[in-house]
């Protein structure tokens, strides 16, 4: 009967418009609809008429999504609550990041076999760097191609991840997670702290979240550099969402301007440069952005004057083309995409622009989209969000698409 119950509450608060209409709820239903959601009644009569079953599921689809349509639900909250041992300036007694090198392996090889529990890389002939992060679905795309991109310029890049879907690959939830602290209380999973403490590393890269505070990267941070000392730091500042301009999404894509853009853009980097900038006081100098934010809201911008070949929109739950710039209300990158965010690591982490690639890049993408027109306007787009950013560590003056080295 339990069954039963929650198969018609999931009918009640999702089923489409045009099928709720076409198929009546029963007394019966509606009676047991009344009693898991009583501010349904909105009468306060002591039943629930089907108009106020459809309003309610109206309501409630419109608080989940933001705006007054029908759509997906964004998925990744962005108030949430906080272990206050966060505020405590110390982690508790059994955190794994305060044992051995030797007694993280043994905790992580418990749980994995002690042949996968340290993933190492031998020092590169290349240049490349050795490199390990945390991430979500914003950080996925840039490092499922920056390791294609690489290879085109010929190098193998070196990737070691630990990543999680929306609030679970935060730098706060991984750190709790690895370390086995607060809800995670004495149950660690410590995939990246193992090779960390035990392996040579020279880059740390992580995605952004809500709220986020220094402590949650000063911590890794920290860690990394009692084994790496010269270890750099990049943190991605990710692009403009919807959510900025309030609970109502605009109705048309005709609402943006490149002046909007720009103030969505602007507000965004601006708001993890300064977090960055308060890291770089705790820790290390070398603590950087990747500014994909800057890379978006420019490609946003040449969408606008028509400079994106075969892109068709701005966002998929807005103007409903599939070939957008984001396809949902949190703003997951569309199709193609994935390629500027790949090229943004790329151009930031070794300080070369993607327009002097000259090898064809093995794309999992069928042939024809994006066009190598496209291709080469996401290059040049990356490079120039890379070298105007103020703490990206990148800078060109000379113009030839190779970072200027300190002191020339």
């Amino acid at each position: 009967m339990r069954f039963v119950f929650l198969l018609f509450a999931v009918i009640f608060l999702s089923a489409p418009r045009n099928a709720a209409a076409q198929q009546a709820p029963s007394a019966e239903q509606l009676a047991r609809w009344l009693k898991r959601f009583p501010d349904a009644d909105a009468n306060k009569d002591g039943t629930l008429s089907q108009e106020e079953a459809l309003a309610y599921r109206k309501k409630r689809q419109k608080n989940r999504t933001g705006k007054g349509r029908e759509g997906r639900q964004p998925g990744a909250p962005r108030e949430f609550e906080v272990d206050p041992g966060w505020e405590s300036g110390e982690f508790p007694a059994h955190a794994v990041s305060l044992k051995s090198p030797e007694e993280i392996k043994a905790i992580y090889a418990e749980q994995v076999g002690a042949q996968k529990a340290v993933v190492s890389f031998p020092e590169q002939e290349s240049g490349a760097c050795r490199i390990i992060g945390t991430g979500h679905s914003f950080m996925a795309p840039g490092y499922g191609t920056m390791p294609r991109i690489c290879r085109a310029a010929g190098f193998e890049q070196p990737l070691y991840t630990h990543i999680g879907g929306g609030i679970t690959g935060s730098t706060r939830y991984k750190w709790e997670q690895e370390n086995g602290i607060y809800q995670f209380d004495r149950k660690p999973t410590p995939k990246l702290l193992a090779s960390i403490a035990n392996a040579e590393w020279d880059v740390m890269m992580w995605g952004p979240y809500f709220n986020d505070r220094p402590e949650y990267y000063t911590c890794w941070i920290e860690f990394c550099r009692k084994f790496h000392p010269d270890m750099k730091f990049y943190l991605s500042d990710a692009w403009p969402q919807l959510y900025q301009l309030g609970n109502e999404t605009p109705e048309s894509e005709t609402f943006f301007t490149e002046e909007i853009f720009q103030k969505m853009g602007d507000e965004r980097s601006g708001g993890y440069a300064k977090l960055v900038s308060e890291i770089r006081e705790k820790t290390t100098e070398h603590v950087y952005i990747l500014p994909t934010s800057n890379a978006m809201t420019l490609a946003a911008q040449a969408f606008l004057r028509g400079e994106l070949p075969g892109i068709e929109g701005i966002n998929r739950i807005i103007g409903g083309k599939e070939r957008s710039l984001w396809r949902d209300h949190l703003g997951h990158l569309g199709p193609g995409f994935e390629r500027l965010e790949g090229y943004v690591f790329y151009a930031t982490i070794y300080g070369k622009s993607p327009e002097l690639i000259s090898e064809p890049i093995e794309w999992r993408e069928s042939p024809g989209f994006p066009s190598g027109e496209l291709d080469e306007v996401f290059r040049r787009i990356a490079w120039e969000a890379v070298i105007s950013h103020p703490l990206s560590g990148v800078k060109d003056a000379d113009g030839d698409g190779t970072g200027d080295v300190a002191g020339e």
